[in-house]
């Protein structure tokens, strides 16, 4: 067992930055944008030189009333395989409700959104952490999640939750500090309160991240540099226990790499300065933090051996081995039988968090018990995110409909669930401008018919495809 010591979250867009800053020991990369058989170059290289890549989900659900999708699994396990990895993360979350067993459409959030922190919740997350547990070649770590909102009725407070979660699978912990911040701020959750319930033992790793306030409300952006509130939680959590591994995370407007490496050295100096004096990329395990020993207060008694992060060659060893045989020697998941949630208790989940995701992405009424004012708060920043996703698929968009399309692309989306991707978002988006008579330039107008006539079939249009396409949009008016 070995600490990650501090790393960054690898983005394409610094990429080159992140194989030139100094004392990087690991990386984290969004699972998803990892395809299996084709691992980008850059993350080739850092393998390489021996530091560590940390593949990390955002679309499993586990927090959802469905079972973990199979497919979803299996691609998550063949690039934990494909990296190396000696762990794989995800969240306690849900990204999509409806569907059959609520018989309405089924729906994105596009967002991971909380669940609600009851007992029944809890039932059905545990079971589905199971399964996960046991589709994977290494251990599963979760991460808490930040929100603009709090379910009504919670019965446990975060950290209760996340400890009982803990003790029922065997999950490690992704703490992001940021998260703590961002709820602090937006939900009044008391983050002390948090990190005092949590089981420093299960921590695998550590976010941290920047964000902004905007009108009393913190938005989570992973786009800003990391404020002191953040720092000192981190600092907070350090003079507990020395995590085995801490991440920078930024996602967008990336900084100039000197500000970046700034930032890792601030969180090294944070972890060092709050814990024993010893960087945590040479603790085997999750440390305790020491309180220095004085005539009246002697030095404490050694802690018990605690969970660490699995080296290389373990993750190697299970990853290969056949799944039967992994099962006993996993920490993260005990042997003995588990019960399954109640279908009853899933048939509600489904239910709330059906109504809940409809107002967000449909435009339906607030949920009774809800605060409608922070629904409308996250289904504009739902729809919002949306706008930004698209623009970086379809830069196409953007440059055609000028400073209208943000603008124009929020309203779309405020009433009008995303139905089969980004991809598809964006044809869907054209289409209903076209069908309304935008944009109001007729020139405009034949270039964007143009634009989604030549991407809306099975297949990229050939020349006489293009040639039809552009005598149609000459009779477009």
């Amino acid at each position: 067992m070995k600490g990650l010591g501090t790393g960054i979250g690898w983005r394409p867009e610094i990429a080159d930055a992140v194989e030139r800053l100094p004392g990087v020991d690991w990386v984290e990369v969004v699972a998803e944008n990892v395809c299996p058989g084709h691992v980008p170059d850059s993350l080739t290289r850092l393998r390489e030189r021996g530091v560590t890549v940390v593949p990390h989900g955002v679309s499993l659900g586990l927090g959802g009333a469905d079972r973990p999708d199979e497919a979803r699994l299996a691609r998550l396990a063949a690039t934990a395989t494909a990296l190396d990895a000696p762990l794989v993360t995800e969240h306690v979350a849900f990204v999509r409700a409806g569907g059959p067993r609520t018989a309405s459409p089924a729906l994105e959030a596009g967002h991971l959104l909380p669940v609600p922190r009851t007992r029944e919740a809890l039932d059905v997350l545990c079971e589905n952490v199971r399964i996960a547990q046991e589709a994977l070649p290494v251990p599963l770590a979760l991460e808490n999640v930040a929100a603009l909102f709090a379910w009504p009725g919670d019965e446990l407070t975060e950290g209760r939750f996340l400890a009982e979660l803990v003790e029922r699978t065997g999950v490690r912990l992704l703490i992001d500090v940021a998260n703590l911040h961002t709820n602090r701020v937006n939900r009044g959750d008391d983050p002390a309160e948090a990190l005092a319930e949590l089981p420093v033992e299960a921590v695998a790793y550590v976010h941290v991240a920047g964000g902004v306030e905007r009108d009393g409300v913190w938005h989570d952006t992973h786009a800003h540099p990391v404020p002191p509130q953040v720092l000192d939680l981190l600092s907070q959590l350090a003079t507990r226990a020395v995590p085995p591994g801490v991440l920078l995370e930024r996602d967008d407007d990336f900084p100039p790499e000197e500000e970046l490496a700034a930032e890792l050295a601030a969180i090294r100096e944070r972890v060092a300065a709050a814990g024993p004096s010893r960087h945590p990329a040479a603790a085997p395990a999750l440390v305790p933090a020491a309180a220095p020993a004085t005539a009246s207060a002697p030095a404490p008694a050694p802690a018990p051996a605690l969970v660490g992060v699995p080296d290389q060659g373990e993750a190697r060893d299970r990853a290969t081995a056949p799944a039967g045989a992994r099962a006993p020697d996993r920490t993260d998941a005990p042997g003995e039988v588990w019960e399954a949630a109640p279908e009853a208790a899933r048939e509600r989940l489904a239910l709330g968090q059906a109504a809940l995701l409809s107002a967000l992405v449909a435009g339906t009424p607030a949920p009774e018990g809800f605060d409608g004012a922070r629904l409308r708060q996250q289904a504009l920043a739902l729809a919002r995110k949306r706008a930004g996703v698209v623009a970086r698929l379809a830069p196409e968009l953007p440059v055609l409909l000028g400073e209208g399309y943000r603008e124009a692309f929020v309203a779309y989306a405020r009433t009008r669930p995303m139905a089969g991707g980004y991809r598809r978002d964006a044809l869907d988006f054209a289409r209903h401008l076209l069908d309304s008579g935008r944009p109001g330039d007729v020139r405009v107008r034949r270039r964007l018919y143009r634009w989604w006539a030549e991407r809306a079939g099975r297949r990229p249009a050939g020349r006489a495809a293009r040639l039809v396409h552009a005598a149609r949009a000459a009779l477009v008016v």
